[in-house]
């Protein structure tokens, strides 16, 4: 086995896919009788540190939640503000990902993106394409209904062009999700206090652990991120089934 930094938890012993709701950046700005705009910023140095930080504890996998399907409901000035963050982020780190061997993969819906950034999505995922050490998923202007809707979608389509054939089952559905081919999420982690799922991977959340945690987005980095992977490990996972009984000795 090899060695791992001092103080981290075994990054043999999982989770290897953590999806976050990175909640509180608006707070964080209100706290500091700052703009909202400056709390969106700092959020995208925690993403940023969190990032670096994941492979340190075994993660292979980050999903994100950066824009969902509703977010489209907040103040213009504020949506434009946060496509500027999309902007900016791939403009100061895609070379850095692409060189550290991340793949950069979008997740949500295409239609009704502005068309520049549609065309930085696409960039950020053909130029990291070839990436396998690391898998970061963003998922933007996504939503956990609306993609379960589009999955099953996309079967009907096939059905009435006679590519595919039978009911739609388990397996037919979530191959049509834009999550089809990642790994498993083993961990969904909600910062700010809040304890709901705002409609972020649904579907995927199955047999996921929850971890809540009383951190501000912007506050996040390597440390909170530890916490939340020690939470996972005290867990008793059973996906159902009834955890084993210990064989007891005649006597």
């Amino acid at each position: 086995m090899t060695a791992h930094p001092v103080g981290l938890p075994d990054p043999d012993a999982g989770p290897r896919h953590v999806a976050l709701i990175m909640d509180g950046n608006g707070r964080w700005a209100e706290a500091r009788a700052l703009p909202r705009a400056m709390g969106h910023r700092e959020g995208v140095q925690a993403l940023k540190r969190t990032v670096q930080a994941a492979p340190d504890f075994g993660i292979e996998c980050l999903t994100v939640f950066g824009f969902s399907t509703e977010n489209w409901r907040r103040p213009a000035e504020e949506v434009s503000d946060l496509m500027g963050l999309v902007r900016s982020y791939v403009a100061s780190d895609l070379n850095r990902l692409e060189r550290e061997g991340v793949r950069v993969r979008v997740l949500g819906r295409r239609t009704g993106l502005p068309a520049d950034i549609a065309a930085i999505v696409e960039r950020a995922e053909r130029t990291t394409a070839h990436n396998s050490r690391f898998l970061l998923q963003v998922a933007f202007n996504y939503g956990g209904r609306a993609d379960i809707v589009d999955a099953a979608q996309r079967y009907v389509d096939q059905l009435l062009a006679g590519q595919a054939t039978g009911p739609l089952d388990e397996a037919a559905l979530g191959a049509g999700l834009s999550t089809a081919g990642g790994p498993p999420v083993d961990l969904i982690v909600r910062t700010s206090g809040e304890q709901r799922l705002s409609n972020f991977l649904l579907w995927e959340a199955a047999y996921a652990e929850l971890v809540y945690q009383n951190v501000l987005w912007p506050d996040y980095g390597a440390e909170a991120l530890g916490d939340a992977v020690r939470q996972f490990r005290q867990r008793d996972r059973r996906f159902g089934a009834i955890a084993a009984r210990p064989v007891l000795a005649a006597g």
